[in-house]
């Protein structure tokens, strides 16, 4: 049986739902009473997001190979980021890593090329909307990005890192998110919406808006990691 690694605790909330989504999916599909081997590295949220937001890549990238150096050490088969934002500087990581890594932008093109979407709406951390990781992956697939304009986005991160990783869903929050999420389907025309933070899943749901398919990342991911699992 393999042993995913998982960097996590950025942030913890999605980490949780991570490891709960991985256990649950494999009892259901296995049904021999085993369990899955999971080893999880839970990192300094606050010192990647600094390393981030001064543009200091090169440092996040010897800082995030050092911690998938430790899951290797501890015996994990292959290792996830389990966050959209440190994905800024996946490339770099999986070249300097011991381990096979699994993507969750490139896994969510798959998904997204599979369904037949060519417009996806992207909502995450401004670092996410605005990194570029997302449209360089699916630029090769044809398939076009939108992100909000600036107030939005503005107001997604200040939403994500004030509330959603600290574990806060708020109904007017939701509302907020579901009325710029009608925006730009009306303006943009977007036939789908990643939800491109690992903790978005957690205040939006499919039920939320079923005109509008929620691509969630999360769930994508773990879809993967199964994959390798089994």
């Amino acid at each position: 049986m393999n042993t995913v690694g998982i960097v996590g605790g950025i942030a913890p909330e999605s980490t949780i739902e991570y490891y709960r989504l991985i256990v649950s999916s494999y009892l259901d599909r296995e049904k021999n009473g085993n369990y899955p081997k999971i080893v999880i590295n839970s990192i300094n949220m606050k010192k990647m997001l600094d390393l981030i937001g001064e543009n200091r890549l090169n440092e996040v990238v010897r800082y995030l190979t050092s911690e998938v150096n430790k899951l290797a050490t501890a015996g994990a088969d292959f290792v996830v980021l389990a966050s959209n934002t440190p994905h800024i500087v996946f490339d770099e990581v999986q070249k300097a890593s011991p381990l096979p890594m699994i993507s969750i932008v490139e896994v969510t093109c798959e998904k997204v090329r599979e369904i037949g979407i060519q417009k996806v709406g992207l909502f995450g951390t401004k670092f996410t909307m605005m990194g570029g990781f997302y449209d360089k992956v699916f630029a090769k697939e044809n398939i076009e990005v939108i992100v909000p304009e600036e107030k939005d986005r503005d107001y997604i991160h200040e939403k994500y890192m004030n509330e959603l990783v600290k574990g806060i869903f708020l109904d007017k929050t939701r509302d907020g998110l579901l009325n710029i999420a009608t925006k730009i389907k009306q303006e943009r025309g977007i036939q789908g919406l990643i939800l491109g933070g690992t903790e978005l899943p957690l205040i939006l749901r499919e039920s939320c808006n079923p005109d509008l398919p929620f691509l969630d990342t999360t769930r994508i991911h773990v879809e993967k990691i199964l994959g390798r699992l089994i």
